[in-house]
């Protein structure tokens, strides 16, 4: 990889929204069509500390330019994808650049940020497009002057979103309906030089736009052959044990009236992007926040242990991160909370 003149992107993830946290930053560059990840030969990540709750993310990076030529970068720090169809959460309709309260700090100092925002199909950036007619990108926040604009548009042009699957008809009858198929990708980004030789600290925080929902989807008659359940358990590396500890509970705090006594909150942490640095992690160190002692957690990790009433802790020394991170979190509450 070229040096000096050529931009990289550091990009980082972020909290979503239908339950979405952040990202860890890697190497990138801005190509025509949007952001895209390389791979960095020159940058190494020494260490990674990473806290995640529902209240705050924090994420603390050592970066050193192996390098003997400075390196000017665009560092980014990227929110996981946001659906736009068969959307079940109103987090998708959060503010996510104003809602975040987003802060860099790169060797303690304040610096500040640019959002991009990209509407993806399949891994393609189709934000030219949208734009050129017209189309918000961000199509659940305002979907009735999402909808309007559709129908506005030219029959052609609306057939040839349709077929190219970038929209699903949904009308019923008379009323005419249209909804997008696309993700929003959003990222935090912002200019950067990493000297030749030298170390650089950054670190990122934020608060999480947590997704979740009212409990029953977890409870005992709901879990045979349940795909859905299949599926969250390997999300989330559910073990047995922890269905024993869930099934009491509900045993035990369960009234006619509120057979679910429990609520589900989601966090989520793009951690593969950290893998695009000169060789692995050196020292990661992760500490998930549960938030309440009574609480439940699951999480998918190595090694994890307890080292407070509600925070569990995993370290890794050369961390090569092959998966992203999902956090499941389960409260538990009585009628009239």
């Amino acid at each position: 990889m070229a040096r000096g003149f050529q931009i990289l992107v550091l990009v980082g993830l972020l909290f979503t929204c239908v339950s979405r946290a952040m990202a860890n930053d890697s190497s990138a560059f801005v190509a025509v069509g949007g952001l895209t990840l390389t791979q960095s030969d020159a940058i190494s990540l020494d260490s990674e500390e990473l806290y995640i709750s529902r209240e705050e993310v924090r994420v603390d990076y050592k970066f050193t330019n192996t390098s003997k030529q400075d390196i000017k970068t665009l560092v980014a720090f990227p929110l996981p994808d946001t659906p736009m169809i068969d959307v079940d959460d109103m987090s998708a309709q959060t503010d996510m650049q104003s809602d975040l309260k987003f802060k860099t700090l790169v060797d303690g100092v304040a610096v500040d940020y640019a959002v991009v925002v990209q509407a993806m199909l399949n891994e393609k950036d189709v934000s030219a497009r949208l734009n050129a007619l017209g189309v918000p990108l961000h199509a659940v926040k305002n979907m009735e002057d999402f909808n309007a604009k559709i129908i506005a548009l030219l029959g052609t042009d609306r057939d040839a979103l349709i077929k190219d699957g970038l929209i699903v008809d949904q009308s019923g009858g008379e009323q005419k309906f249209f909804a997008a198929n696309w993700v929003l990708r959003t990222s935090v980004t912002r200019q950067q030089v990493f000297a030749a030789g030298k170390s650089v600290s950054v670190s990122h925080r934020y608060v999480p736009v947590a997704g979740g929902s009212v409990g029953g989807n977890w409870s005992p008659e709901m879990r045979p052959s349940n795909d859905w359940f299949k599926s969250q358990s390997k999300l989330y590396c559910v073990e047995d044990s922890w269905l024993k500890s869930l099934d009491k509970q509900v045993a035990k705090r369960r009234t006619q009236n509120n057979p679910s006594p429990y609520a589900e909150v989601w966090l989520s942490y793009v951690l593969k992007s950290g893998a695009n640095w000169k060789g692995p992690i050196k020292d990661f160190r992760l500490v998930v926040d549960k938030g309440k002692p009574d609480s439940l957690v699951s999480f998918c990790g190595q090694g994890v242990k307890k080292i407070s009433p509600t925070q569990f802790e995993m370290r890794k020394k050369n961390f090569e991160p092959k998966a992203d991170l999902n956090v499941l979190i389960v409260d538990w509450w009585t009628a009239g909370e």
